[in-house]
């Protein structure tokens, strides 16, 4: 992830100039490039996939928008644009800005939260951990198919993590997985899921 250098865009700005663009989000008024590559995609497409199905089979009121951001705080000039969203349709009646602009500001419309790690894993591992505790998502995957992520995040040997961040009370607790290991999730029991089955052929 590169910084692009700019002056500080508010977060109208933001959404009249990049709200279709995948690749930028907002953060704190600075303009972020994600620079996404193929394999990133090719993890976030194969894992969003294999959510869908477990959503369809358990019959669930939920759906990954094509295209969503995340304004986690009204105070904040931050706009996240994470990989993979899963939105409760049910609730999305209750968001204030969703019938003109894919931008959700509730964290009860969100049942999951997923970020594919790329080079600013410190952002994922730590300050998106913060933000979307405090929006209040059930869930938070971080998946880091390189094992890219700090040892201190993933531990030695550094290797492919997928990190299940689940939200207990006001914090979350997180289970790490690694190749073979199959994933649980608290929403989503019915998901099968290895991190073996989306990695880049």
């Amino acid at each position: 992830m590169t910084y692009a250098p700019s002056k500080l865009l508010t977060f109208e700005d933001f959404l009249a100039q990049y709200r279709d663009n995948p690749c930028y989000e907002l953060a704190d008024g600075e303009l972020l490039d994600m620079e996404p590559t193929g394999p990133h995609e090719t993890v976030g497409g194969k894992l969003a996939t294999k959510i869908g199905i477990a959503i369809t089979n358990a019959q669930l009121p939920w759906f990954i928008p094509r295209n969503c951001l995340i304004r986690p705080f009204a105070d904040a000039i931050t706009a996240r644009r994470p990989d993979i969203v899963v939105l409760d349709e049910t609730v999305l009646l209750s968001e204030p800005l969703w019938e003109q602009e894919p931008v959700i500001t509730l964290g009860r419309s969100i049942e999951l939260v997923v970020e594919v790690v790329s080079t600013n894993w410190e952002t994922d591992y730590a300050r998106k951990v913060e933000e979307y505790a405090l929006l209040g998502i059930p869930e938070y995957w971080i998946v880091d198919y390189r094992g890219l992520g700090g040892v201190a995040f993933i531990g030695r040997p550094k290797q492919p993590t997928f990190t299940v961040c689940q939200l207990i009370g006001d914090d979350y607790f997180q289970h790490q997985y690694r190749l073979g290991e199959a994933i649980v999730s608290s929403i989503l029991p019915n998901l099968q899921l290895r991190l073996d089955d989306i990695l880049p052929r």
